[in-house]
């Protein structure tokens, strides 16, 4: 019997996070022992594993001390190791950077797979202390990764070309798995009696992740404070919490551009679905991506999506065409993709000018509100696009130890 572990690094509402749930419940339904590791549990946890839940800490990374830290991370493959072994653990999926990494320093015999979520080269130009740690990786001990998973084709090429990814026999291409039944179940449950009254009232956009420096809020917020001045009562509902100075930084925009009563901040939801269906449009601003699994769970629901060219994943996930490319909005099946926001520079802005990219990306805004056309079409195209994303294959293409 398949004996597998999960390592994830948090149990928030990202994409990697409900992508290790959806695995979860697929292998425990299908009779496999199965745990999950959690590198930090927390109490606001809306991503939970009940009784086969793990943890190598209850203090938040961002809380411990500089020595804390270092103590921890050279501690965390021994600990992973330790769990490898008491559970006889037969297969093992890391989701992320710092996952992979550890899985990769435990030395164990399981079937070790990682996986990669997002454009790499973007996010390591930043040369932080973790994009170091990366970049060591894939030079050195990634090699022990009998599997490292790409959730795109672009990202596959993009570590080859760009990050000087070593071991290129290892990589596989596998689009994130949906639980798309689930996910149409989800979103029937009804909002409580006080969002009724407040929410979706009006136009609604919706933007549901991490705040954080790769997902750059602040583009969303500037272009959305351009759409006010032709659509004044449009709200912007946003699902997650972040990073703190993120999050300053967009509330002083906010406040700065005075559309406080039109950004509505819910926080972090255990089922975003119910309030993905409702809204007029799903948004991205990010400055690098993988696959998003929002995107997937938006066209699912129906529900048309703006985004910044932020990958060339996108286009997999938004389009059944090849496109060339463009420095202008490109229309697609499932909404709009426009010019990439990102100039260079990862990290909180230093200069909150406004740039074409922004004003590109308020003009998409406005053309999906205004007009059924990016509704209809998607809905003609729904399952096409969905077809590469069917969990029970996926599922079992990450376990495949065959190699091809």
């Amino acid at each position: 019997m398949k004996r597998i572990l999960l390592i994830l690094p948090y149990g928030g509402v990202g994409g990697m996070e409900r992508l290790a749930y959806s695995f979860y419940n697929f292998y425990k339904e299908k009779g496999y022992y199965i745990k999950a590791v959690k590198f930090i549990k927390l109490e606001s946890d809306i991503i939970n594993f009940d009784e086969d839940e793990l943890f190598l800490s209850h203090l938040d990374y961002q809380d411990m001390s500089k020595s804390n830290r270092l103590l921890f991370n050279l501690k965390a493959p021994l600990k992973i190791r330790a769990l490898i072994k008491k559970h006889k653990i037969t297969h093992s999926i890391a989701f992320g950077d710092p996952p992979n990494l550890y899985s990769s320093l435990t030395f164990t015999n399981e079937y070790k797979i990682g996986s990669i979520h997002a454009l790499k080269s973007v996010e390591l130009s930043n040369n932080s202390k973790l994009s170091k740690l990366t970049r060591f990786g894939f030079k050195h001990t990634y090699k022990k990764l009998d599997k490292l998973v790409c959730i795109s084709k672009a990202i596959k090429e993009d570590l080859v070309k760009k990050c000087d990814y070593k071991f290129e026999d290892n990589l596989k291409v596998i689009y994130n798995p949906h639980d798309l039944v689930e996910i149409n179940k989800r979103a029937l449950e009804p909002l409580d009696a006080k969002e009724s009254t407040e929410l979706f009232k009006t136009k609604t956009l919706l933007f549901l992740g991490r705040l954080s420096t790769q997902k750059s809020p602040w583009h969303l917020i500037k272009s959305f404070s351009l759409l006010l001045k032709k659509s004044p009562d449009t709200q912007l509902l946003i699902i997650g919490d972040g990073d703190k100075t993120v999050t300053d930084h967009i509330m002083t925009l906010i406040s700065k551009f005075e559309i406080e009563k039109n950004v509505i901040f819910l926080g972090r939801k255990s089922n975003p679905y119910k309030y993905l269906v409702k809204a007029d449009a799903l948004v991205l601003s990010s400055h690098y991506e993988g696959t998003p699994n929002v995107i997937v769970e938006a066209i699912c629901l129906g529900t048309p999506i703006v985004t910044s060219n932020c990958t060339e994943g996108i286009l997999e996930l938004m389009s059944l065409k090849v496109h060339p490319e463009t420095n202008k909005n490109l229309v697609v099946e499932s909404g709009i993709i426009t010019p990439n926001l990102f100039k260079g520079r990862l990290g909180i802005p230093t200069d909150n000018s406004f740039i074409d990219e922004e004003s590109l990306f308020a003009n998409a805004l406005f053309d999906v509100l205004n007009s059924n056309q990016y509704f209809n079409t998607l809905k003609k195209h729904k399952s096409d696009l969905l077809d590469k994303f069917n969990l029970e294959r996926v599922a079992h293409e990450y376990l495949n130890q065959k190699t091809n």
